[in-house]
């Protein structure tokens, strides 16, 4: 439901809310908040909640330390973990500085503009996201640890699989909130999981990735465990992918389809900074299904793009390469911008590489580019690039340049 404004007054005090969580993200993806009561939330609409940006890396410095959460009303969910009586409720926020003007490195609003350039070309783009994850163990102090809860493999059942009743957890709160997981099972690496859901608009999908590693951990908490995000948890075993399904309309056709994975595969070196963000993102690429040469093909989960076999509404291209430690708007937005250069462009595909590239020789991947092998080569790559600069402030691209490790 999309609430307005004046139903969000009203839920809160037929609902017995008690706190209003204020949530955004900072420029790596990282979820924050304030909590404000009830009374204060009039105010929140109005002007805004204050906060110290300089204390969130990226944000600013202590000479220019205000800015200003201004909640959106229809980002409305309660969190279902919460008390029942007293409940707490969380929205997206905008964040701008003090003369009401947007903040530059607030990558929210990022996504906002790719989705209106999108709109303007008269394109709206649909996503949906797989995250996977680990869960581990927690030690005596509660910390955690690198002993995966299970020894299970790809899609196992119980009792090998024991993260079965954590993922069942994890799916029904995210269904009370209004988001609809569509599968859920055991991923290749000793405690790895996966849970899918449906796609939806570019910002809808966003802050539902974003909600999505919030509940996981959160659940994984309450069963005494840790969730895992990060690119390679485990040397030796599968890495964490966020694998990103994209679909336009109008763009059913083969053809657009075509130009819009063209689009991305020509934009796609510059953009791997941004997709895989830390250094441990380059060792899962290249090994145990995540991509590394620049490549397409049909069903083929050896390709930096696959198109799955199916039909209608869930005709999709399947970009393998990003990892769950990126920030997902800063993702989806690139994403819709590569996509919108290859359908304006109207450009051409190369023949798909309908062969494993993992065994390949090196005459069949003769010509084809590779991804960035290192967090150094993929910020060398996006320093200078017209595209980036194109799309991306300097606000964020100097943060995320130089900060990220």
């Amino acid at each position: 439901m999309r609430y307005t404004k004046e139903e969000v007054m009203q839920y809160v005090i037929e609902e017995d809310v008690k706190f209003i969580r204020l949530a955004f993200c900072d420029v790596f993806g990282k979820q924050k908040n304030i909590s404000i009561m009830p009374g204060e939330l009039e105010r929140a609409f109005t002007h805004g909640i204050a906060f110290d940006a300089s204390a969130i890396s990226g944000f600013g410095d202590e000479a220019n330390s205000d800015l200003f959460l201004f909640p959106e009303p229809h980002t409305l969910n309660w969190l279902p973990w919460r008390p029942e009586h007293g409940k707490v409720v969380r929205m997206f926020c905008d964040i701008r500085y003090p003369d009401g003007t947007p903040f530059t490195a607030d990558t929210r609003a990022l996504l906002k503009r790719a989705v209106e350039d999108a709109k303007k070309a008269g394109y709206t783009f649909y996503f949906g996201a797989e995250e996977e994850f680990y869960l581990f163990l927690l030690d005596d102090k509660n910390m955690p640890t690198n002993i995966p809860y299970d020894d299970a493999g790809y899609m196992d059942i119980a009792p090998d699989d024991r993260g079965e009743n954590v993922r069942r957890e994890i799916c029904l709160t995210l269904e009370q909130m209004g988001i609809r997981p569509e599968g859920s099972h055991h991923e290749q690496g000793p405690g790895q999981n996966e849970i899918d859901f449906r796609y939806a608009d570019a910002l809808t999908a966003a802050d539902n990735a974003m909600t999505f590693q919030t509940v996981v951990k959160t659940i994984a908490r309450r069963n005494g465990l840790y969730a895992d995000f990060s690119p390679k948890p485990l040397d030796g075993y599968p890495g964490n992918g966020l694998h990103i399904n994209l679909s336009c309309e109008p763009g059913h056709n083969e053809e657009s389809l075509k130009s819009m994975i063209a689009g991305i595969m020509d934009r796609i070196v510059p953009m791997t900074a941004f997709m895989n963000p830390h250094r441990d993102s380059y060792k899962r690429l290249g090994q145990m299904k995540a991509p590394v040469y620049v490549s397409w093909a049909k069903g083929n989960r050896s390709q930096l793009i696959r198109i799955p076999y199916a039909e209608g509404e869930y005709r999709r291209a399947e970009l393998r390469s990003p990892d769950p430690s990126s920030n997902p708007y800063i993702a989806f937005a690139l994403t819709i911008w590569a996509a919108l250069y290859g359908l304006e462009k109207g450009l051409s595909l190369p023949e798909p590489r309908e062969l494993n590239l993992f065994t390949a020789s090196g005459k069949d991947v003769e010509g084809l580019k590779v991804l960035p092998s290192s967090l150094e080569e993929a910020r060398a790559a996006a320093l200078n690039d017209s595209f980036i600069k194109e799309h991306l402030p300097r606000e964020i691209t100097d943060i995320y340049l130089k900060a990220i490790d």
